[in-house]
């Protein structure tokens, strides 16, 4: 049974994955490569990867920081703001990309709806598919079309898809910055 949902959940995430747009995949890492300080902000599911992309930045060499930590600094128009949600409605990380906005930051937004408050004042979007509503809203329909309720709830989809994809970037972001996984290593957290 478990197998079974495994694979489910992986062709998903592959199906969701494949429907990213590249150029604005492309424009997100070349504003990554361009920012003096890189900011994350997500809450929840979202904000823990969030703050697993923050750390594969770090590991980078990038200057990082998650929005809301004791030691993060103020933003400057040079910064970047990577924004989590996939509603794109969430309060907090609403909060956090408008204050950026008024600071001059770039703001990149990863979401599942385009139309969203969050995207309404992000730089690039990267849709990422998972948190809408996958089945339609008729029972006769879903019946005939075999839909049936998703099997990960809550918008894991979302998360799984978002978390694959920022890693992918971080293998994109290797490759442009010359790093090898031994120059990862070297800033891994040794106080452990």
């Amino acid at each position: 049974m478990v197998k079974e949902t495994t694979k489910h959940i992986l062709e998903n995430v592959e199906k969701i994955l494949a429907g990213v747009n590249q150029e604005d995949a492309k424009r997100f890492i070349d504003k990554i490569v361009h920012s003096k300080n890189i900011f994350l902000t997500g809450a929840g599911r979202s904000g823990l990867v969030a703050k697993a992309f923050a750390m594969r930045l770090m590991h980078l060499g990038f200057n990082v920081y998650v929005a809301g930590e004791t030691i993060t600094p103020s933003v400057k128009p040079e910064d970047l703001v990577i924004a989590i949600s996939g509603s794109g409605k969430t309060i907090s990380t609403l909060t956090v990309a408008q204050t950026a906005k008024k600071y001059g930051t770039g703001v990149v937004c990863i979401t599942s709806f385009e139309d969203s408050p969050l995207a309404r004042v992000s730089d690039c979007i990267v849709k990422i598919r998972g948190r809408e509503s996958l089945l339609s809203n008729d029972y006769t329909s879903r019946q005939l079309t075999g839909e049936h309720e998703p099997l990960t709830p809550l918008g894991t989809l979302f998360e799984l898809s978002s978390m694959v994809f920022l890693d992918s970037v971080i293998t994109e972001l290797m490759k442009i910055c010359n790093k090898r996984e031994k120059d990862l290593r070297e800033k891994h957290a040794n106080l452990e």
